[in-house]
């Protein structure tokens, strides 16, 4: 049980997996006013950064879980190269059946509802791990500007302009889902350039060491084409944020 090798080849170098930068990722954890021994749990954790960081900067605890056993890899180094490895476990699995035996004080998918099929299925899921009062952390995608046509849909590797909402509505989806909206972290497009163009460079230098490699053909196509289609699409359309949620 793993993810598919193309998202481990093209994010290899990332800490982060997702369009937030080092110093947004920071600014999201003073923001949540976090308190040592603050339990943690973060579904689709990947390579564990969040968790890490948070345990050396805040001292919480916490528990990831993920697919990937080469991003698990990453996330063991990390604890133990920021002396947290006593604070943070992390968990080989399928985040979107996984349930604490014990609730949390903050219950976070950063960028993964798919585990959920849905921002409405993820809260709920997340809401089965938090304790009362406890936090809720999800990160999405929204539209930044509504594209203008279906080919830049697909650009933004969307199916319909539909599966994504534009900001003020997707907070709007989070009250309709009984929560309130208590603070907001957002990626930026050095953020998305950052997550983005880092993989076109992975991508190269896997290329070079295993030209033979089946996958090969399928990952130079991509890095042919990825630079334009980010540029002519993502960079402009697509927004991505982390929004912390309290059930009313």
């Amino acid at each position: 049980m793993d993810i598919p090798r193309g998202f481990t080849i093209r994010e290899s170098s990332h800490r982060i997996h997702n369009p937030l930068t080092d110093d947004q990722l920071a600014v999201l954890g003073r923001a949540l006013h976090l308190t040592p021994g603050t339990r943690i749990l973060d579904l689709a954790c990947g390579s564990g950064e969040m968790l890490c960081t948070w345990a050396r900067e805040h001292q919480v605890t916490g528990t990831g879980v993920d697919l990937s056993t080469v991003f698990l890899a990453k996330a063991h180094e990390r604890a133990a190269e920021l002396g947290v490895a006593d604070q943070v476990a992390f968990v080989h699995g399928d985040a979107s059946g996984y349930v604490t035996d014990e609730p949390v004080d903050v219950a976070a998918c950063i960028g993964a509802t798919w585990i959920g099929d849905g921002v409405p299925g993820t809260v709920e899921l997340l809401r089965r791990s938090v304790r009362p009062g406890g936090l809720l952390l999800v990160g999405h995608p929204y539209w930044r500007i509504l594209p203008p046509d279906q080919e830049t849909v697909a650009g933004c590797y969307a199916t319909s302009v539909d599966e994504y909402r534009t900001l003020p509505e997707l907070l709007e989806e989070f009250g309709q889902l009984g929560c309130d909206v208590v603070e907001m972290v957002l990626a930026d497009q050095q953020g998305w350039d950052r997550y983005i163009a880092a993989q076109w460079l992975n991508i190269r230098r896997w290329l070079d060491a295993n030209p033979d490699d089946e996958l090969a053909p399928e990952m130079r196509a991509e890095l042919t084409t990825a630079p334009a289609r980010h540029a002519r699409y993502q960079r402009e359309h697509l927004g991505w944020g982390v929004f912390a949620l309290l059930d009313r």
